[in-house]
This record gives C-alpha cells, sequence and structure tokens, in this order.
C-alpha cells in the first residue's frame, strides 16, 4: 500500500477521509509512531468527525500489531490528550482530529511523553517510517481498555482560576458542534455565571457552520445571539477546542493577539517579570504591552508549535498566536481553549468593564487581516520585497519583515502552498488603506 506523502504535514497529519487518510494508513502510522516513540502503551483520544473513530481503531490495531496497548479516553477536546499524558505519565499519546479543517478531513497529533513532559511528535517525522511500513492489517476486532480522565482533568483546568472571583456574567458559548461542549456541559454547573449554549452537540457533520471560526460566516449566529440575549460576551471554540476565540456584548469577534494581551496581562500579575511568546504577525501592541507590564516579550515564527518552543526555551509563562491557540507553562506548555476560557471569566469579572472597552485599551494600531497572493516564485519576490524597502528596518524571523515609524509589514510563505502571504498594520486606517494598496499592487503581478 502507497501512503500519499502529501498528509504528514510540518506538525500534523491531516488528509481527506477516505481518499487521502484511510484506515490502511492509519494502521501504518501507528505501526511507525510506536517505533519511533518505543512507548508499551499509550493514550488515545478522538474527535466528533464522523471517521474518527474508525481511524480510531485502525491506529489502535497498528499500535497493538507492534506490542503497545491503547487506552481510551474517548470523545473529547485535544488538550484532554495532552492531560493524560502528562498527568498519568504515558509514553505517548495519540488525537484523532483535522482540528478546525472541513468535516471531509481528518488526521492524527502525535506526542511522546516523558516524567510529566510532552514532546510534539510533527507529522513530517513520520512520514518515512510509515511509507516503509509492510500493511498487514490485522483483525480489528477487539475491546480498547477505557480510562475515565473527568474528575481530574476538570480539577487541573479549575486550578487555573478563583472561582471566587468571577461575577455572575451572561456567556453565550459556540462549540461549533465540535467537542467542547463535552467539558462545558460538566462545568457549567460550577461556574456563577449564566451560560447560554450554542451548538454543543457534537455532529461531525459540522451542520450549523465550519468547524473554523475564523471562516466567513462562523461568527454571525453567535453575534446575533450576544445582542438578543444581552450578553457580557461569547466565546467560540474550533472542531477539538484548542482555539477559543472572544465576541464581545457588540458580536464582534476580537482579534486573537488581542486576547492573548488579556491573557498575557493576568499572567503577569500572578507571576512578574516572566516571558510571554507570540508570533512575527501578532500586533506591535504585545511586546509594547508586555515590556510595559515589566514582562519579558519573546517574539517566535508563525505557528503554535514554534510559539511553544519560544515559551520552553525562554522558561515563558504563557503563549498565543492569531489563530487563537494560546499555550501555558504549567499545563505542559500545551495549549488549551478551557484553561483560556476559565482565565477570561475571571480576567473581565475583576475588570469590571464591558469587553468592548477593555479591547478597545489593548487595540491602539489598526490591523488588516492576512491577504494571500499566489506567486510562482515565492523566494524571488521576497528579495523584490527586500529591495524595494531597504529604507525600513528589516528582519527575516518569518519571511520579511520591515518596521517604520507609523506602519510595518511581513511577508512571509506558506509552507504547503504556492503563495505569499501579508500582514499590514498601521497607526492610522488611512496609512493601512495606503500600504495595503501599495503592496498589493507591487506583489500581485509576479
Amino acid at each position: 500500500m502507497q501512503i500519499n506523502p502529501l498528509i504528514f504535514k510540518s506538525y500534523d497529519i491531516r488528509g481527506v477521509y477516505p481518499s487521502e487518510l484511510n484506515k490502511e494508513a492509519a494502521f501504518n502510522i501507528a505501526r511507525a509512531f510506536i517505533k519511533q516513540v518505543g512507548a508499551r502503551e499509550f493514550v488515545i483520544g478522538c474527535d466528533a468527525r464522523l471517521s474518527s473513530p474508525a481511524l480510531s481503531k485502525a491506529f489502535v490495531a497498528g499500535a497493538k500489531s507492534e506490542g503497545a496497548k491503547a487506552f481510551d479516553i474517548g470523545q473529547v477536546p485535544t488538550e484532554c490528550v495532552y492531560f493524560a499524558v502528562g498527568a498519568y505519565d504515558f509514553p505517548a499519546g495519540v488525537m484523532v482530529t483535522a482540528s478546525h479543517n472541513p468535516k471531509e478531513y481528518n488526521g492524527f497529533k502525535t506526542f511522546k511523553g516523558k516524567a510529566g513532559e510532552i514532546q510534539i511528535i510533527r507529522g513530517k517525522d513520520l512520514l518515512e517510517a510509515a511509507s516503509r511500513e509492510k500493511f498487514q492489517m490485522a483483525d480489528d476486532n477487539f475491546e480498547i481498555e477505557k480510562k475515565d480522565i473527568w474528575k481530574d482533568y476538570l480539577s487541573r483546568i479549575f486550578s487555573f482560576i478563583d472561582l471566587s472571583e468571577i461575577v455572575p456574567l451572561k456567556v453565550v458559548v459556540d462549540a461549533s458542534n465540535g467537542v467542547a461542549g463535552n467539558v462545558i456541559s460538566r462545568i457549567s454547573d460550577k461556574l456563577p455565571v449564566e451560560l447560554v449554549s450554542l451548538n454543543f452537540e457534537p455532529d461531525g457533520n459540522f451542520p450549523n457552520h465550519s468547524p473554523n471560526p475564523l471562516e466567513a460566516g462562523s461568527a454571525d449566529k453567535i453575534s446575533e445571539l450576544i445582542k438578543k440575549e444581552k450578553a457580557d460576551f461569547g466565546i467560540m471554540f474550533d472542531g477539538d477546542a484548542d482555539r477559543i476565540f472572544l465576541v464581545d456584548e457588540q458580536g464582534k469577534l476580537v482579534r486573537a493577539d488581542i486576547v492573548l494581551l488579556l491573557l498575557a496581562k493576568y499572567f503577569l500579575e500572578k507571576n512578574p517579570g516572566a516571558a510571554i511568546a507570540y508570533n512575527a504577525i501578532c500586533s506591535r501592541a504585545v511586546p509594547e504591552f508586555v515590556k510595559k507590564w515589566g514582562g519579558k516579550p519573546v517574539r517566535t515564527q508563525v505557528g503554535f508549535v514554534n510559539v511553544r518552543e519560544g515559551l520552553m526555551e525562554n522558561n515563558g509563562i504563557m503563549g498565543g498566536e492569531l489563530s487563537g491557540h494560546y499555550c501555558f507553562k504549567d499545563y505542559y506548555y500545551m495549549d488549551s481553549g478551557m484553561v483560556a476560557f476559565l482565565n477570561l471569566l475571571q480576567i473581565i469579572s475583576k475588570d469590571g468593564r464591558s469587553a468592548s472597552e477593555i479591547v478597545k485599551e489593548l487595540s491602539p494600531y489598526v490591523k488588516s487581516p492576512e491577504l494571500d497572493f499566489e506567486v510562482k516564485d515565492k523566494k524571488g519576490v521576497l528579495e523584490k520585497v527586500k529591495q524595494k524597502y531597504t529604507d525600513g528596518k528589516q528582519d527575516y524571523l518569518d519571511g520579511v519583515t520591515v518596521e517604520y515609524k507609523d506602519w510595518w509589514f511581513n511577508v512571509r510563505p506558506s509552507n504547503t502552498e504556492p503563495l505569499l502571504r501579508l500582514t499590514i498594520e498601521a497607526n492610522t486606517l488611512e496609512i493601512l488603506e495606503q500600504k495595503k494598496k501599495e503592496l498589493s499592487s507591487f506583489i500581485s503581478p509576479f
């Protein structure tokens, strides 16, 4: 059997089921994974996608053929696998998920554990071994041992907050028909807030909107419901609940780098002088405020894995990026949508102002969403950008970033597509629109 090499991504494994990723591929990937990490047992969880049970069982069969025993924690957010690996000292963990991808996709996130620490096993690192495995699908008619983590996991996420500081807010929560509802329904009676649930039923068809909250139209319903219910704010989760998005009381989706600042301030108050990790396309307000609050800003390449590595290398307290991932030192340096959610309840409760007022204070600049340009020669265009903007301060951490007094921009190549991605931020809307037009006109012809 030939495994499609394109499913092995920079950070995980993802593909369309069953044309790109199927049970046979899952079996081989499991064999390669178990051989690489040398685990005799592992924990596995899955999201709500229709293909997740079949892929989970095939993965367990492949691991079993290599002598590894699986402990199934069921349909859970990805962060529950992190918890199980870290808290119970499992040598390995696997989450069956395609995160925020459309419903026809699925995939695997794979981890190695040791003494409570977690190492991410990147998809691309399993390609060679998985491709060389000889497929010999064993009988998959077997029982998988179940493991109930709920009591311990809920205790862990509640350890991040002080319930006495949360006031009776009214909050709309959109689970996006993913797995977030499985957690929120277990903690709602413990919280002194009124939770208005939306799309809580796990459904791999994602019938109400995309599992990606950033996709056009995804936030329309929660925005309407927040205004209708006169709620204080809303929260959206993606398909596997590892990404979280804040929607203010006016129904406006708040940029994730501004939410990062909300969280950073809270954690710096508890951990003075600590490092906060953020990526190269976050607002320049992030390092400015972090320094103002006495913290150490750590700038990384785009991608959660890179933010996490920057956090770990600098012994930081937490980090985040524009995709809505927020990672925490005290959560195995991994991302947790639920820890972020509970912290935001406490942060907004303590502040006393409306969500939009808090956000406005942390948004001194005007920023455009990332713009994509299809180009044939990514390296060549980046060189031309460098040459044109030599009068600005340049750095090459991730693509090309050029800074000026009243605006800056970043152009970086996509890892998987023939695209250049452009981010621009300016002091005023007028400058932003002018520079967006200028850069778009310059890049488009190539």
